[in-house]
Order: structure tokens, then sequence, then C-alpha cells
């Protein structure tokens, strides 16, 4: 059954009249600084309690088992225990303000609008894209009297600092978070005009590399050629790892192939095709692949920061010491729990066991198949309501919780994000697009209007 006209109606005209963006920035809900627990405890209570009442939930907020990670809050709406079960995500806290930092002396905790545009911090990333979740079911429920199935919703408030005491909670309480299917958003899309439907993320791992060997420097005149450069070994040391053209040359820090699914489903994807996008580098990376190979189903290295002495004020020394972060982005089925021993044995086997690897894993790669049933049911629901066909990533480019979902629920996971890769987010003029938040609310009602027929079948 077709999503209801009135229904698409109702859902464009509540965008466009911005009315549930009005506080959606005001609360600074940073994760990583004391002043945000307070506006935290405050979005939960004055936003998203009251959005998920309306809904006809339950709300309860939890402490979360790891002291440096925020509360959880779980919202359950059971119209009948024989209904499928949706389980939706958002996570209510944003990254610094960087205040003063904005186009026009925008205020990042004050809404702005410009044109098409909504600028404030966490308007893409997150607290824009859950609200048009929670409107989609809101206008859902108004407009047809019943959802048709199950709702959960969990929030969580430390996405911005890896989620921690995320998969802990979640173990704890899967009887509570059981469900038959997870939709969520967060994230971009594949460009700015391409609805798109991401069915995991790439994992990440930190990589540390320190060459500390003397407390001194010392005069490159009278100690040079007989004193070994630690930033000069650091080079090597890290072109021995990734070369000059960005091809990862330690085999254990690849996957083991490029499944055909995913291959499929890359196949005729164009990637940097929405204005402001930087121009992708020709011969960069594994050039045997495509490139939306290589950003959604393969794993780069990728030099963080890299530094020794003073690189403003440099003085004619030798430093003692240098310093590189290096971070490994990799997709499901890559073997990521020996990577700090693979790379130490590759560093000495190259000539460079001076320096020292540290190895700190992020967020866990997964992935939902391609080839799984919601996706196709999903797929076929949106090709419906868009004016374009939908984009399928087995998995986005970046980092997000999704194995808690895959691997701890063993649920199916669909990612539908209502934003687009230049939307800024953790740096200054974020902003959400209106006309993908347009677009968003329709689609996110097509698929929750759908999965409620579906109940109605069952």
């Amino acid at each position: 059954m077709a999503i209801p006209a009135e229904l698409v109606s109702k859902a464009q005209k509540h965008v466009d009249s911005g009315a549930f963006f009005a506080e959606l920035v005001r609360y600074p809900t940073v994760s990583d600084h004391p002043s945000g627990r307070v506006a935290i405890k405050a979005y939960l209570d004055k936003v998203l309690t009251p959005a998920l009442s309306t809904l006809g939930c339950s709300v309860t907020t939890y402490p979360n088992p790891d002291p440096n990670g925020g509360p959880f809050l779980i919202g359950t709406r059971i119209e009948s225990p024989g209904l499928p079960t949706l389980l939706c995500y958002g996570h209510a806290d944003v990254v610094d303000g960087h205040e003063g930092q904005w186009s026009e002396d925008r205020d990042p905790w004050t809404l702005t609008a410009d044109g098409e545009r909504w600028y404030g911090r966490g308007s893409a990333d997150n607290k824009g894209q859950h609200l048009i979740n929670l409107t989609a079911l809101r206008l859902l429920l108004a407009e047809t009297g019943s959802l048709g199935f199950n709702l959960k919703f969990l929030f969580e408030t430390g996405e911005e600092i890896g989620s921690p005491g995320l998969d802990e909670f979640v173990a704890s309480r899967r009887e509570e978070l059981s469900a038959d299917v997870l939709i969520a958003s967060d994230g971009p899309r594949l460009d700015a005009a391409t609805p798109t439907l991401f069915l995991g993320a790439r994992g990440s791992v930190r990589i540390a590399l320190d060459v500390d060997l003397r407390p001194d420097a010392y005069h490159s005149g009278n100690w040079g050629g007989v004193l070994r450069n630690p930033a000069t070994t650091l080079a090597g040391a890290i072109a021995c790892l990734v070369d000059g053209h960005g091809r990862v040359q330690v085999p254990e820090l690849l996957p083991p192939e490029l499944p055909g699914s995913v291959r499929a489903a890359l196949a005729d994807l164009e990637i940097g095709n929405t204005p402001g996008d930087p121009v992708l580098d020709e011969g960069w990376g594994d050039t045997g692949l495509t490139a939306a190979e290589r950003l959604y189903g393969w794993n780069t290295l990728e030099v963080l920061s890299l530094g020794a002495a003073d690189i403003d004020r440099p003085v004619n020394a030798i430093p003692g010491r240098a310093r590189a972060m290096l971070q490994l982005r990799y997709v499901a089925g890559t073997d990521v729990d020996g990577v700090g021993e693979a790379i130490t044995k590759h560093l000495a086997a190259q000539g460079f066991p001076m320096v020292d690897v540290t190895a700190e894993a992020s967020f866990v790669a997964s992935r939902t198949p391609v080839d799984d049933p919601w996706v196709d049911w999903a797929k076929g629901v949106l090709d419906e309501v868009s004016d374009s066909p939908v984009a399928i990533l087995p998995s986005f480019g970046g980092g997000l919780p999704n194995h808690v979902f895959t691997d701890v629920l063993g649920l199916p996971t669909l990612w539908l994000p209502h934003s687009y890769p230049g939307c800024l987010q953790h740096a200054p003029d974020e902003h959400l697009s209106a006309p993908i938040a347009r677009e968003g609310v329709v689609l996110a009602a097509a698929l929750f209007h759908a999965l409620g027929r579906r109940g109605e079948e069952a």
C-alpha cells in the first residue's frame, strides 16, 4: 500500500515551516565537556522525552555503566505482541561548538536559516536527523491512528566520544531492546541528490608511532650524519606502512577480499558529485578499485598528525623525538586484533625496530549483508516515493556503533541518512539541508508506513 498523499503533503509542509527545528541546537550537549552533561540532561528531559511521550511511548533514562559516558534513554510503544518491532537509534551529544569560527558571526547554539540551509551545531549530526524520524513517526500516527508495529527508540549521549558503555548497556538490555529490524539515521548520503541506504560502517583503529631516541636535540652541523634523526626515521617508517600514493603496504591491514555482492552494490556509484566537494585525486589509493570501492568497501591507512620539534620555528638541530598518529579505517571481515603486533613486526623487518607502536581500536566494523531480505524490502519502498534511484552502500565510510545492533542484538540494520558529505559536521558552519530534510521526512514516513502495513499483513 502506497504512503497516503495527505501524509506526504503534511510531512513536507512541516519541514518547510522549520517548526520542529526551533529548539534543536540551543542545548550545547558537548559530550567531552563538563557543562555538556547538564545540557544533555535538559535535552533528554525537555526535547526527547516529550517527543517520545507524544508517540505514546513509556520513557526511561538509565545511567551509563561506564563512568566516562553519559546516560541512555529508551522509549517503548507496544501495540501488540504479534506485530513487528522496530528499533530506532539516535545520539543526543555533539562535538565542540567552535564558537567564534562560524561565518557571518553565527552562534553555533542558535539555529540560523540562510536560504536552503539551517546552521547550528547538531543540526546535521545528529539532532536534525533523529528529529526528522521522530516527526515522521508522529505524523504517521496522527494520520493513521496507529503505527502497525511496536516501536523502541534508543538514544545515547556519548557517540562523539566513542560510545563508552554502549556495548555493555545494550548487552544488559537485550530483551528490552529486542526487535526485528533497526532503522536509524546518521552520517551523510552518497551525495546531496541521491537518497541512500547504508547497511553498516567501517571501523577504525588509531595507531600511534613514537620515535623517542634521546632527551636532547643536537646541532645538525656538528652531529648530522652520525646521529639517527627521529623525524627522518618516522617518515621512512610511515612510507613502508602506506606509500606516498596512499597504498597500504602491510597485507595484515587489508581485508581478505571484496565480496561480489559488495562490488555489485557499488558498481554504478559515483562520489564527489556535490558542488563544494573536493576534487578526487587521480592515482591515489588502490587504483585497482573504483573510487566507491575504495571508500565504502576497502581499508585505508591515513596519517592524522605528524610532527617533530617546532615546525613553525625550526632551529638547526636534530630533534630527539618524532611522533605521528595514523588511523586505519577498515571494513567488516578485517582481523584487527593483531594490528599493533603486525605493524611492529613489519617495521622491524624493514629496519625500524626503534619505532614504538601503540594501537587502540575505536568503532568496530560491521554490516548487514547486501542480500538480506530487509534490504530489498526497504529499497523497494524508498524507490516508490523517491524521484531518483536509492543508492545502497554496504558500509558507511565513517564510524558508527552499528556493531551493537548487528553483533549484540542480532538485527539487520538499515541506515537512512538525512544529511550529505558537505554538511560540515564537526566543523564550523555545520548545517542541515532543507531539501534533504524535506525529502528525508517523506522517505522515513514511507518506510514506517510500509512497516505498519507489513505488520497488518502478518
